[in-house]
């Protein structure tokens, strides 16, 4: 069931599931509020809980709002676009064979058929993200596996809107978001390790803190790194 609460001027999506816990969380890019919460809480009880998160709610609202944005992409020579937290200049060769993407050196080389029109441009080069993001993900899981004692069974590498990553603790998978191919690994092996402690423990409680307190003690400035990067220039739908 989904329903919504009016703090004010801020607007909270309600969604009742057969969870154990509240959830709450903040969403970029305009900061969209969004709750969680078991069935056997109330709407009376649930706005209870969100009044006493409102100063947090507006302080990741303010974040969100205030955080930089990518610049529109074209897909054209010279154009910067990242991997792994560098910065390299894109090279557009146009050719009679199948598309593919090379680095070499500070350069991106998107090699396309003459004519590509840039949406296609711009598929070609996120598979190739998504590629690169696959190939260093198991590693990471491994070793993650190792600290956190715990069994991924499944990873997945999507475009995500809402998150860098998620859990499923049931299915015991994890998901990435593609963007990540484009932060610095730090940034990557955080989130790795942060959705498998939600393997061990599905909230943000004080359990879940230590445990990434005592497995990754700089887990927050990683988290910080993150947060502050720019965000992918979009239309963002949800």
């Amino acid at each position: 069931m989904v329903s919504q609460i009016k703090l004010g001027d801020i607007a909270v999506d309600v969604v009742i599931k057969d969870i154990k816990n509240v959830h709450l969380s903040v969403h970029p890019p305009t900061g969209r509020v969004r709750i969680s919460a078991p069935k056997r809480m109330n709407l009376d009880t649930i706005r209870v809980f969100a009044i006493s998160k409102l100063g947090w709610i507006k302080q990741q609202q303010t974040k969100l709002r205030n955080q930089e944005r990518e610049t529109p992409r074209e897909y054209l020579d010279r154009e910067s676009h990242y991997l792994w937290g560098k910065r390299y200049l894109l090279n557009v060769v146009e050719e009679d064979a199948a598309p593919r993407v090379e680095l070499k050196h500070k350069k991106i080389i998107l090699r396309v058929r003459s004519g590509t029109i840039r949406d296609k441009k711009q598929a070609i080069l996120e598979e190739w993200y998504r590629e690169q993001l696959k190939e260093a993900a198991p590693t990471l899981i491994a070793k993650w596996e190792k600290l956190m004692h715990v069994k991924t069974k499944r990873f997945f590498v999507r475009r995500m809107k809402t998150k860098w990553g998620s859990c499923n603790p049931s299915a015991r998978s994890i998901r990435l978001n593609t963007e990540l191919a484009k932060k610095s690994p730090y940034c990557l092996e955080y989130i790795i390790a942060h959705e498998m402690a939600h393997l061990r423990e599905p909230t943000h409680n004080n359990r879940f803190i230590a445990l990434m307190d005592s497995v990754m003690p700089k887990w927050e400035f990683y988290r910080e790194m993150l947060n502050i990067s720019p965000l992918r220039h979009e239309s963002w739908i949800y």
